[in-house]
């Protein structure tokens, strides 16, 4: 949600090139973040949970992420020119991303043990300061201090702080302050007695967190390998501006990103405390249809008034260049959203390995469309393949979950509502060119089929 208070403010003051910049950086925060993890806060937990000696699954825990990130942050000011080369991005920028990396790093385990430990009061709270000492420090490097030195010229406080065009430093140094005053926060959880390293334990743990960081690494190409992609695949005059503008507008299918993840939050309990009753997989069936209902409406609605939402989103009308790739990831994350509904089998018969193997299926998918049509489609390439890959995952995990774990899935109704919802949002945006009329009577259309064909299931589920 960060990213998405953010945009407002970096597309009216910076040009897509440099938008395009900070979008790269983020991009291997995503992919590193997860390498520097290597699925060790899962093992922390499996482990947690039943160990008698809880104290030596946490040293181990923690001497095993300190040791990695510190090996992972030498090496990275050793060759830093290297990976500067390697990643696409300024080298003065080097210093700032290892040390965001090294200390949201630091904060995996203590985050995992509040969580473990059942303390969600202070795990909220300082999630949420990291957001607002981010949000707040951005706000005054990129748009208070800049007037405050013209208001206040000649004052030396206000002039040492402001550099001209140094909108992506500020960024990052607004994130290492922020991530800093986390570190501090948590630190204490590292001030023990004393640390036992358990060799054969941290064997175990490395083991169980291999498949679980594979699976992370696959999924987060899924997600933002694009943006290096388009960065080393299009003429460098024009590669930084191109992925800025596809960046940006892919913002607007978070709609459809948080109703899914939402969803998907507040349903998984409910998969796990239902595995073990008389018929499960009837219930699943019918919490899929609802997520579908709910999930093409919302895909149709914002295609429909994806040229309103832009003007409060996306402020600068250069980025509106890729507009069209909208429609594309909305779908995308609609198809990502099923998918992880889909995924209860694996997850209720502990087969998370076809987790590991789908993910890494949608990342060949991606790198593999990408490498092949971003010269000739830029970003519209990026978006197609994002949707292939996801549209691929949901399709392989609805194969195996049919001879794994049956569930009764109603394709009917299922793919009524995707066909009506995806249909008409083709023909609002492509065909009759975004006209807002058109748009609105075909959702309205589409409100009343659904109101008359569920209606009835609406008033049973909320009476009960």
């Amino acid at each position: 949600m960060l990213s998405f208070l953010l945009v407002p403010i970096y597309t009216s003051i910076m040009k897509p090139e440099i938008y395009g910049d900070i979008t790269l950086i983020f991009s291997w925060f995503a992919i590193l973040n997860v390498f520097l993890a290597y699925g060790m806060e899962t093992a922390f937990f499996r482990f947690y949970k039943e160990s008698e000696n809880k104290e030596r699954v946490i040293a181990t825990s923690l001497l095993s992420i300190a040791i990695s990130t510190g090996v992972f942050v030498c090496f990275g000011a050793f060759f830093k020119e290297s990976l500067a080369h390697v990643f696409n991005i300024n080298v003065s920028y080097m210093y700032y991303v290892l040390g965001i990396l090294a200390m949201d790093a630091l904060v995996i385990v203590p985050f995992a043990l509040l969580r473990a430990n059942g303390r969600p009061m202070r795990y909220a709270v300082i999630k949420i300061l990291n957001v607002v000492i981010n949000l707040g420090l951005n706000i005054f490097f990129l748009i208070v201090l800049p007037k405050l030195v013209v208001k206040n010229a000649g004052d030396m406080l206000f002039s040492n702080l402001y550099v001209a065009n140094f909108e992506v430093p500020y960024i990052l140094i607004s994130n290492i302050i922020a991530s800093g005053v986390t570190l501090l926060l948590m630190v204490g959880i590292y001030k023990r007695k004393s640390y036992q390293f358990d060799m054969v334990l941290w064997r175990k743990m490395i083991k169980y967190a291999m498949p679980v960081m594979i699976a992370g690494i696959a999924f987060t190409v899924n997600e933002v390998f694009d943006r290096y992609l388009l960065s080393e695949l299009l003429p460098a005059d024009i590669a930084k501006s191109e992925m800025g503008k596809y960046s940006a507008c892919y913002k607007l299918a978070l709609f459809m990103t948080l109703f899914a993840t939402a969803f998907r939050m507040g349903i998984e309990p409910f998969f796990f405390s239902h595995s073990e009753t008389e018929h499960p997989q009837k219930a699943y069936a019918q919490i899929t249809n609802y997520f579908v209902v709910l999930g093409s409406i919302i895909l149709l609605t914002v295609v429909v008034y994806a040229d309103i939402l832009k003007q409060f989103i996306v402020l600068n009308t250069t980025y509106w260049d890729a507009m069209p790739a909208v429609p594309i990831i909305l779908l995308a994350s609609f198809f990502l959203g099923i998918y992880h509904n889909l995924s209860v089998w694996y997850k209720i018969t502990d087969h998370t390995k076809f987790g590991a193997y789908i993910s890494m299926v949608g990342a060949l998918l991606t790198i593999l469309i990408n490498f092949a049509f971003i010269q000739y489609f830029s970003y519209m390439a990026s978006a197609v393949a994002t949707l292939v890959a996801y549209g691929a995952m949901m399709l392989l995990s609805l194969y195996f979950g049919r001879i794994y774990y049956p569930i009764p899935y109603n394709f009917r109704k299922i793919g009524f509502y995707l066909g009506i919802s995806i249909l008409f949002s083709v023909v609002s945006f492509y065909i009759f060119d975004r006209n807002l009329w058109i748009g609105s009577s075909l959702l309205l259309i589409f409100l009343g089929v659904v109101y008359k064909l569920e209606v009835a299931n609406l008033k049973r589920v909320f009476l009960k």
